[in-house]
């Protein structure tokens, strides 16, 4: 069995129902960043808005002869000021919308890891959330604060054009309902149609995740341009969404872009007839080409309404997952005196998964200080069971103790502490092999990683590497069975803990090397309680107690002396025995 994630303490924040209440809890998380990016906005609004007026105040000037430059100058130094906002804008505003992203991938993430096994979608989809939702949701404080912002200009500016010439204002205010429902349009078509492209390229991550896994498989069957091919068939759909995508947008473009033009020609028109007749003047004629310009550019965020759009349909996927209920922990402690801890209750445990039961209603007890195979065919429910204590399994119905403490009860901290796990393909994180043997607890001495590696066999290959346990993990080619002690090692150096879970753990192993990593094992942790999934014969007979499983049900429990008299429990290793694939170690 693969490691699975480990549990993580409870999220730092609740989940979100949808995806719009998440992007508020963007919006309201980078409040103060917002508001600096808000205030160079709006300063670099008033000063694109005064721009027109005293344009236009400066042309009059000329125009009847005036020597005072005043309007000129106070025209150079707005313009100047606009240009040193619109050079701090762009920077500030990328760095926020990178840290909005980080927050959000965090969050994410560490849900995703919280969940476990109970992830509401498959991998892919999880992967291209993080590196691709999360990112484009990061984005709407930015750009939410950048359409405001414009708005709000645009709005400044319509009036102002209302007080230089209302009746090239209601030309332009009759066309803007009609840009309005065309932009509303739009983005309803945009966030389905976005939603369906993420799918269909969390679809095409998830294939290719299972096809690395299975890279050796795969290369020795000779099936890899089936297999490319397996991968890749979402593309068509993935490239039919992104065509429909493009023909949305390109189809409202020129929309607007005809409803804009013909707006501006006949505004435009219009002030151009009050000169003529004598009702504006050249400077208010520029002044109305100004301000047009500026109430035009709330309806031309053509750019700011598909990014809105995407984050929307990106927050929504994201928001669903969210909303996935974390494991909830408590505040205890384990129970039970020094000496007597490591006591194991199960209550009526019932594990589903997509509507199958996979543990039906088992009780069990297992004493403090006993080691305890778990044995049963493919499917029996070994490992679930086994995932039990630390909660890497949650149970649907009824209760797990742990030295009379339910598990609930624990804080993440403490179940953590209290449960040991060694899995059969350990996933090895650390800079060096020292930290990989100490992941978890960096400050465990040098010493206690060398006896800990000893016991799991681990210590000879380790110190024929060029740096020993300093060598980078990167730069230390290992066996799946090499890794396979590296990552009981790490699980022995805890010292501490009152279970100790062995899934499958040494099935890398060749047979002389099990049994030395066995013995070991048995005598470090004597008298501590240890689970056991157990593949083979001499396993299960180093065991105090075997738990014989099938069909998720507890079918006996007792020494593997006395069940060894059944016929159907020696079948059980014949099976599970001719199934396993040993690596050199």
């Amino acid at each position: 069995m693969a490691e699975p994630p480990a549990a993580s303490p409870a999220p730092s924040s609740p989940p979100a129902p949808s995806g719009r209440r998440l992007l508020w809890d963007s919006v309201r998380h980078s409040r103060g960043r917002l508001a600096l990016l808000a205030a160079l906005m709006l300063l670099r609004s008033a000063t694109v808005l005064l721009t027109p007026a005293l344009l236009a105040a400066a042309v009059d000037g000329v125009l009847r002869g005036s020597s005072d430059p005043g309007p000129a100058v106070e025209w150079a130094v707005v313009v100047a000021v606009g240009g040193v906002c619109e050079a701090l804008l762009m920077p500030l505003g990328t760095f926020g919308a990178a840290c909005d992203a980080r927050r959000l991938r965090m969050r994410l993430a560490r849900h995703l890891i919280g969940l476990g096994a109970r992830r509401p979608q498959p991998h892919g989809e999880s992967v291209t959330q993080v590196t691709q939702a999360a990112v484009q949701a990061g984005m709407v404080p930015v750009a939410l604060a950048q359409w405001t912002v414009t708005l709000s200009g645009s709005l400044v500016a319509l009036a102002w054009l209302w007080t230089t010439d209302w009746r090239s204002a209601l030309a332009f205010s009759l066309a803007a309902p009609i840009a309005v429902v065309v932009a509303r349009r739009f983005i309803g078509r945009v966030t389905e149609t976005h939603s369906a492209y993420l799918a269909a390229q969390g679809e095409i991550a998830n294939r290719l995740l299972t096809a690395l896994s299975g890279a050796r498989t795969v290369r020795a069957s000779g099936t890899l341009h089936a297999e490319r091919a397996r991968v890749l068939e979402p593309l068509s759909e993935l490239s039919a969404v992104g065509r429909r995508m493009w023909r949305i947008q390109r189809g409202t473009v020129w929309q607007f872009g005809l409803l804009l033009s013909l707006t501006e020609a006949l505004v435009l028109a219009i002030a151009g007839l009050g000169v003529t007749q004598g009702r504006l003047s050249s400077g208010q004629l520029l002044a109305v080409a100004g301000y047009l310009q500026l109430a035009f550019q709330a309806l031309r965020q053509i750019e700011a309404q598909l990014t809105l759009a995407q984050a929307r349909a990106a927050a929504d996927r994201v928001a669903a997952t969210l909303a996935a209920p974390p494991p909830v922990y408590g505040r205890g402690s384990a129970g039970g005196p020094a000496g007597v801890r490591g006591s194991l209750s199960l209550r009526k445990v019932t594990v589903r998964r997509d509507g199958e039961t996979l543990l039906d209603g088992v009780d069990l007890d297992v004493p403090a200080g006993l080691s305890v195979a778990l044995v049963g065919r493919t499917a029996s429910g070994k490992s679930l069971l086994a995932g039990l204590p630390g909660r890497l399994t949650e149970p649907d119905e009824g209760e797990v103790l742990l030295d009379g403490v339910h598990l609930r009860d624990l804080t993440a901290a403490e179940l953590r502490r209290a449960v040991a796990y060694a899995f059969e393909r350990p996933l090895l994180i650390g800079t060096t092999l020292h930290d990989t043997i100490a992941y978890g607890r960096p400050d465990t001495s040098r010493a206690a990683v060398e006896r800990a590696a000893r016991l799991a066999r681990a210590d000879g290959f380790v110190r024929r590497l060029p740096d020993g346990y300093d060598t980078p993990l990167h730069s230390a080619p290992m066996s799946g069975g090499e890794r396979q002690r590296v990552g009981l090692a790490r699980t022995l150096a805890r010292d501490d803990a009152h279970v100790y879970v062995l899934d499958d753990a040494t099935s890398g192993l060749d047979t002389v090397t099990e049994a030395e990593v066995s013995e070991a094992v048995t005598g470090a942790l004597a008298g501590r309680t240890r689970l056991v999934v157990a593949h083979r014969v001499t396993t299960a007979a180093r065991c105090d107690l075997v738990v014989w499983l099938a069909d998720g049900r507890v079918r006996a429990v007792a020494p593997h002396t006395e069940l060894w008299s059944d016929p159907a429990y020696r079948a059980v290793f014949a099976v599970e025995e001719s199934a396993v694939e040993e690596e050199p170690s």
